[in-house]
């Protein structure tokens, strides 16, 4: 089975539908699958809800799709970075389903190991926890929150072979595993491709079973989110 597409749109075209549920790797914008968002705006697709740690900033990463109104809803952990977000999620324009960073990165975890829910103490006594189901373990209260599955995920990563096995490079390693197991459909943009055999098999973060169509992009922009840099007087000294 050749899981190799010559491109982010050729990748997409036949499995993207309005109204899907999409689950997007990455942390902050570090990791996003930077062709992959791309060329799912250029799709045209509306009424779309996206499951990600964050929502990009503006005309870059998610905040693409924001700003062509093809998200209907976001089930995210932080969203402080994106100005047209706030605008529409203030005017309501946009649902929110807000989820505490740990909570999300289980429920995708359990969406992919086919676990339907899970207790916690995260998120008890909050609004988080209101309309779930509360029960008492270990002398503590915890909530119920259901696992999360997408029709296509979208993950980036460092390096594949050509039976999806993907390798994440640091940060990258956040959120995109659990993303790729969450999907019906995985897409995985990645910077290098090898022939099968030539991965470690205990370097190996997402098994290619959970992977069914690989996109290569070799150079990806990479965006900094927040540049920091040394002052030259500290530099100087």
């Amino acid at each position: 089975m050749n899981k190799l597409y010559p491109d982010a749109a050729s990748a997409l075209t036949d499995i993207v539908a309005d109204g899907q549920t999409i689950a997007v790797g990455g942390f902050g914008l570090c990791g996003i699958p930077e062709a992959l968002i791309t060329a799912l705006r250029d799709s045209g697709v509306r009424n779309l809800t996206a499951i990600s740690n964050n929502a990009g900033v503006d005309g870059f990463g998610l905040g693409l799709l924001l700003q062509t109104r093809q998200i209907r809803k976001m089930v995210s952990s932080y969203v402080g970075e994106n100005k047209e977000f706030e605008r529409q999620y203030l005017s309501g324009e946009l649902e929110l389903e807000f989820t505490p960073q740990g909570t999300l990165a289980e429920k995708l975890r359990a969406g992919g190991s086919g676990i339907p829910a899970f207790f916690t103490r995260t998120g008890y006594g909050t609004l988080v926890a209101e309309g779930k189901e509360v029960r008492e373990f270990n002398g503590h209260p915890h909530i119920l929150e259901q696992a999360l599955f997408a029709d296509i995920a979208l993950v980036k990563a460092w390096k594949a072979d050509r039976a999806g096995n993907l390798i994440y490079r640091r940060t990258a390693r956040n959120f995109n595993p659990n993303v790729a197991m969450a999907g019906r459909i995985t897409v995985a943009e990645v910077e290098e491709i090898v022939e099968n055999g030539m991965l470690d098999p205990d370097a190996i973060h997402t098994p290619g079973i959970f992977v069914q169509r690989l996109v290569l992009n070799p150079h990806p922009e990479k965006r900094i989110e927040q540049r920091t840099v040394r002052s030259a007087a500290l530099t100087e000294a």
